[in-house]
């Protein structure tokens, strides 16, 4: 097991699950969410808070979303802050807070209204229209800023541990259906001073001077909140670039203008999410195919899969006759050294043990505490060490007592703590992932009670605890010796 793993999952309004709840029941909804996706392991909330230009967060620029409310800018009643709620309950729960949004969707299909503050009312010539989908034009750059503004503002307000958008850049192509930006891109080649792009590359590049843009726009911000991008599954398909992977669907490159490869390798993104929804021995995007291609090709930032539950339970591993792919799935994900996670989509699933995938996480895959990946190329200082640690009797439980660290800025101090645990004459090592008791934001550890009669009930152990700063970044141990 490793030490370090991204344990992730979506948490999506789009689909309407919450549209028209009242408080108290997204609130319920939601807590019973959290608290099963942390007992399964999960250690990464990823949460929508802008499906279409609108919030579900107190928003001054633009309205709040009909999939809290029902209404686009109408404000919950009793009012809340889905998003403020959300950072406070998973940070209790000691679960990182990503807050996802989609950069260019203006108005989804099935929303027919827009208030007078939505954008693409203030600003109908920022917007076009494709397949019922109205789209913030990529080659504009006051569309670009204005993501960009949106961005800070959440960045600046919450405490959030990182920034999340996923795969909706230019539109998902329909047949009958051209993107209408040939006047952009004739305006483009004439004011050209060198040879112009093709429209296709000049598509390409709009998208990548939106995330260079992006990222520069979250770390001015806050430069220990994480960016991440959650691309479609195929990069190329190898008959479009020798490079490309055995494959045969709809690429990010060639179809979706999303060149993510160029982003991990300039470093604007700090961790990748491909979305692997197919099954192993999919005919046109087989899932180890393309795990193990983006192994080979995402190196310089945190590889992280994207998991669709449902198809993984329904189909069975090649060659066998019962069960599913889980097995299969999480045992590639160990083997490759360069995936260091995996997010479920979507996270209702997982809580509703769909296919028995939330009791196996629990049980088996994500069943020991981890630390996030390491993300040294943002920052690589550590915390000092913890003070005083000291083993007290408490009502007759042994607690494990330390004090904080100093730090006097988000790159030495505290934030949480790992315990491990060794049994006297073991062999020490900190990279062992199973001597992980608990990674918590306390200041202590109730240590359990010895329940087992024998050698154990009269055993020393030694316990180590380190500090974490916001990046995970871990300071030296402290060590105190506890007899039973």
């Amino acid at each position: 097991m490793p030490k370090r793993e991204f344990r992730g999952a979506w948490i999506q309004c789009v689909n309407g699950q919450f549209q028209g709840m009242s408080t108290e029941s997204m609130q319920q909804n939601l807590l019973k969410q959290l608290n099963t996706l942390k007992a399964e392991g999960t250690n990464v909330i990823i949460f929508q808070v802008r499906p279409e230009c609108d919030a579900l967060y107190e928003s001054s620029i633009e309205p709040w979303s009909k999939f809290l409310t029902g209404v686009q800018g109408r404000a919950p009643s009793p009012y809340w802050d889905p998003l403020q709620w959300m950072v406070k309950e998973c940070h209790k729960r000691d679960m990182e807070l990503h807050a996802w949004i989609n950069p260019y969707r203006a108005k989804t299909k099935n929303t027919t209204s827009l208030t007078s503050n939505h954008v693409a009312k203030r600003h109908p010539e920022w917007v076009f229209s494709y397949d019922g989908l109205l789209i913030l034009n990529p080659a504009y750059k006051e569309c670009r800023d204005y993501i960009c503004e949106v961005t800070a503002d959440i960045v600046s307000r919450y405490d959030i541990d990182g920034l999340h958008i996923d795969d909706y850049f230019y539109p998902y192509p329909v047949a009958g259906q051209k993107i209408p930006d040939s006047q952009q891109y004739n305006h483009y080649r004439q004011h050209c001073l060198n040879t112009p792009m093709t429209q296709n590359d000049w598509r390409r590049e709009n998208v990548n001077l939106f995330i260079k843009q992006l990222a520069e726009t979250v770390k001015a911000t806050k430069p220990w909140v994480k960016f991440g991008v959650s691309p479609f599954g195929i990069y190329r398909n190898k008959r479009n670039d020798p490079k490309g992977s055995e494959t045969n669907g709809l690429q990010n490159y060639d179809d979706l203008y999303a060149d993510c490869l160029r982003w991990t390798e300039k470093g604007w993104v700090d961790y990748l999410v491909p979305q692997l929804y197919w099954q192993i021995g999919h005919k046109s995007a087989d899932y180890e195919t393309l795990i193990r291609w983006w192994n080979l090709n995402v190196f310089n930032r945190p590889l992280i899969i994207g998991e669709d539950i449902e198809r993984t339970v329904k189909y069975t591993a090649p060659g066998e006759h019962n069960g599913d792919q889980m097995e299969m799935k999480f045992g590639l994900q160990d083997e490759l050294g360069n995936v260091k996670g995996s997010v479920l989509w979507y996270s209702r699933l997982a809580v509703d043990n769909h296919g028995n995938y939330g009791y196996r996480l629990q049980s088996n895959y994500w069943r020991r505490p981890v630390l996030q990946p390491s993300m040294t190329f943002i920052d690589d200082s550590c915390p000092d060490k913890v003070k005083k640690l000291k083993c007290l009797k408490d009502e007759g439980e042994r607690v494990l007592f330390w004090l904080a660290p100093e730090g006097s800025t988000w790159k030495d101090k505290a934030v949480k703590y790992v315990v491990y645990r060794f049994m006297n004459k073991e062999k020490v090592d900190l990279e062992d992932a199973s001597k992980i008791v608990a990674i918590t934001t306390r200041t202590y550890y109730k240590i359990p009670p010895v329940t087992d009669s024998g050698k154990h009930k009269k055993q020393k152990y030694y316990y180590y605890v380190t500090a974490l700063n916001r990046l995970h970044n871990e300071s030296k141990e402290v060590k105190v010796k506890v007899k039973y």
